[in-house]
């Protein structure tokens, strides 16, 4: 990223505001990047621990399978799904707060009398897998939010902040420079000036 800049002092204040600032809020970001990698690992176990729950669920339920013929698939579904928000690292994430199923209606009398058990397996297993997909989701969200701020800090640490230091380093030698010249010019004419004088003062 070129850095624009003017060989004076008005633009020599502007790169040293940008430097500044930038070397301020540095550390503050650093800290954010290690909270988000920090969430991001322990969101990815959970979200590792809730798919082997889930697969060890339906596994746990594999003998019950010629017993699922009976059942009506349409006897339990999920009615709302509850949601709220958090704000991890500065990153707004969803929360599953709770789930609600409607059951529907069943002959206590006719049906299997495995049905009440049933319903609850079922909705035990529509919760560890609602929360799974939703943990996924909020690992998505964190993954992109520490991408975003990995890349800032690069561009703070490896790009800006050495670009706005080189910039501000060649215009106070350029300043320098300057000022440096305007001196010896100055001495020269004095120094003339001073010659003519004399000259002038012998001659008459």
């Amino acid at each position: 990223m070129a850095i624009k800049f003017q060989y004076n002092k008005t633009s020599l204040q502007q790169l040293e505001k940008q430097l500044k600032m930038r070397v301020r809020s540095l550390p503050t970001i650093k800290s954010k990047e290690s909270a988000l990698r920090m969430e991001v690992k322990r969101t990815k176990d959970e979200v590792n621990r809730l798919e082997l729950q889930l697969e060890k669920e339906i596994q746990s339920y594999e003998n019950m399978v010629a017993l699922w013929n009976e059942f009506t698939p349409d006897l339990i579904a999920v009615k709302d799904v509850s949601l709220s928000t958090k704000k991890i690292a500065g990153v707004l994430t969803p929360i599953l707060d709770d789930i609600q199923f409607e059951v529907g209606k069943y002959s206590l009398f006719n049906a299997p009398a495995w049905f009440p058990d049933g319903i609850e397996l079922l909705k035990k297993l529509a919760h560890t897998g609602i929360e799974a997909e939703f943990t996924s989701l909020k690992l998505e969200l964190l993954e992109h939010a520490r991408k975003k701020t990995t890349q800032k800090v690069n561009l703070f640490e490896k790009v800006q902040i050495p670009g706005y230091s080189d910039a501000i380093r060649k215009v106070k030698r350029f300043m320098e420079d300057e000022e440096s010249l305007s001196k010896s010019s100055q001495k020269i004419m004095r120094a003339n000036q001073e010659k003519r004088k004399k000259k002038e003062e012998a001659e008459s």
